[in-house]
């Protein structure tokens, strides 16, 4: 392909990514092919000679398609939003045209620069603590990822380095095999501890890492959140049997039904703890437990200053995470990872061998994102996010998080008509609502609840996904795709009566 055909090519493609957006809501929500049906489609082997792009194209629509499913769909309802939008995608195109790896500062300039000046917007946009922008008291600041798992397996990576260094600290750098031996016997006793709701990135950070992973129990009284008390009882259970708590990820917005875990609670129980040696803190010989906050997807909801009062807290803690690719318009992948102290991830991750080294790194003039991650490689991210922030304004980013909100109040609002066929399991949080479909007892509840959800879902206009807390099956719909609105709402509660009503009239009341 030369200069030219790119040119026209890439115009056709325009105009068919714009024809696919703007008809998107015509197509079936949820993919309904076959698995393997790919295979069958498409030759044994890559072609020996080049292919005009017209057959390539063709192919997308035809044999593409098929199985995709349609996260941009307004009928799309399903995990949580993973959105995107006309800035972005432009700005993406600019950064595949930008393409290179990125790991230091002269590898491209405008690209370090421009990720800690949007951060830094973002981090004031959301309202968040001074402490995590690149001018604040404590050297923190952001960069970003491309996913929270990733955000989470780095940050617990630093931690980990964290507690053992400073668990060891007394033994000075010439103990040489005594300091070994006790780090090495300070990992086989380390635990993460995330609550049951947190998202199952923390407990596969652990595995990845070789240490252990605890749960703290949620209960549906307290919102199925994580509170001080429960964290308290699991902390003195691991101390008790010889274990080192040394991470936690605290939750805004469980994945499971957006429950937002105490805070301040969890905050000021492990300073007391600090502050009395039982477990964590100098006290007790412990450095304080390392605390991430998790907000993939609810954190874009800060932009709402009735929210704001959420982001307080987090100057207790360590380190905050979002998804904007989430709920923000932004498209996958970006992940804006927050830290109070850049130090503990560049202790961690920094590897300096010479073919990386450069006047800027040496003389410590620059940010080098590599050492805020686990690849050396990275992309152009922070184009997209700019762009966006830019096209949409602050204003048209609340107007858009609003709806989402909007929306899923109007939905329970719907539900709790219909007391006869539903129960709101919890109520609508972050433009997430959760429900049941009544019955007789737990075992029927969970029966009727799990074929109205199969239903909806075959019938292919919406695609819900589901969860199971403490035994109890429940759907959740998250409406915070941009396109949603009332009438796709109402389409869904519809879609909900038709096959709840044809559910209870079938099985035995």
């Amino acid at each position: 392909m030369d200069i030219n055909e790119f040119r026209t090519a890439a115009k056709t493609a325009i105009d068919e990514i714009a024809d696919y957006h703007e008809n998107v809501s015509s197509r079936r929500v949820v993919s309904d092919v076959e698995p393997g049906y790919l295979r069958r489609l498409l030759p044994s082997s890559a072609p020996e000679d080049a292919e005009p792009f017209e057959a390539i194209r063709a192919d997308v629509e035809d044999k593409i398609m098929p199985g995709i499913t349609h996260w941009s769909s307004p009928g799309f309802m399903a995990f949580f939003p993973c959105s995107s939008s006309y800035p972005a995608a432009i700005a993406e195109m600019y950064s595949n045209a930008l393409s290179g790896a990125h790991f230091n500062w002269i590898c491209s300039p405008a690209v370090t620069e421009l990720e800690t000046i949007v951060l830094d917007w973002t981090a004031q946009a959301l309202g968040l603590p001074e402490c995590f922008t690149s001018g604040g008291s404590t050297g923190g600041g952001g960069v970003l990822h491309g996913s929270a798992s990733e955000a989470i397996l780095t940050v617990m990576v630093a931690a980990r380095d964290k507690y053992v260094t400073a668990r060891t600290a007394h033994l000075g750098d010439g103990d040489g095999d005594d300091k070994d031996d006790e780090t090495w016997r300070l990992r086989s006793r380390l635990v993460a501890v995330g609550s049951a709701g947190a998202h199952s990135s923390t407990r596969k950070a652990a595995r990845v890492l070789g240490v252990r992973f605890a749960a703290v129990p949620v209960r549906e009284a307290d919102g199925l959140a994580m509170t001080a008390a429960s964290l308290a009882e699991t902390l003195d259970e691991l101390v008790a049997r010889g274990l080192e708590p040394f991470y936690l990820t605290a939750t805004l917005g469980t994945t499971d039904v957006c429950a937002v875990d105490d805070l301040v609670g969890i905050a000021d129980v492990l300073a007391a703890r600090a502050g009395s040696g039982s477990g964590s803190g100098s006290g007790s010989g412990r450095p304080d437990i390392f605390v991430h906050v998790d907000a993939a997807y609810a954190g874009s909801a800060l932009l709402l200053p009735e929210n704001q009062h959420l982001a307080t807290p987090l100057a207790r803690f360590h380190s905050f995470n979002f998804n904007p690719h989430k709920w923000m318009l932004t498209t996958f992948d970006c992940s804006a990872t927050f830290v109070r102290s850049r130090a503990d991830l560049i202790d961690a991750l920094s590897v300096n061998p010479p073919y990386l080294r450069n006047q800027f790194s040496e003389g410590g003039l620059v940010t080098d994102y590599r050492d805020w991650q686990i690849p050396l490689g990275r992309r152009f991210r922070s184009l997209k996010l700019w762009f966006v922030l830019r096209s949409y304004g602050l204003a048209g980013l609340r107007a858009h998080i609003r709806n989402g909100v909007d929306m899923a109040e109007a939905l329970e609002s719907r539900l709790r008509s219909r007391p006869d066929l539903f129960a709101v399991f919890t109520p609508a949080s972050f433009g997430l609502v959760s429900l049941r479909v009544r019955g007789r007892d737990e075992d029927e509840v969970n029966a009727r609840s799990e074929e109205v959800y199969r239903a909806v879902n075959a019938a292919g206009s919406f695609y819900l996904t589901s969860t199971v807390v403490a035994g109890k099956f429940a759907i959740r719909v998250c409406l915070g795709v941009a396109t949603i609105r009332e009438d796709h709402v109402q389409g869904v509660f519809d879609a909900l009566v038709t096959e709840a009503e044809a559910v209870c009239g079938s099985l035995p009341n």
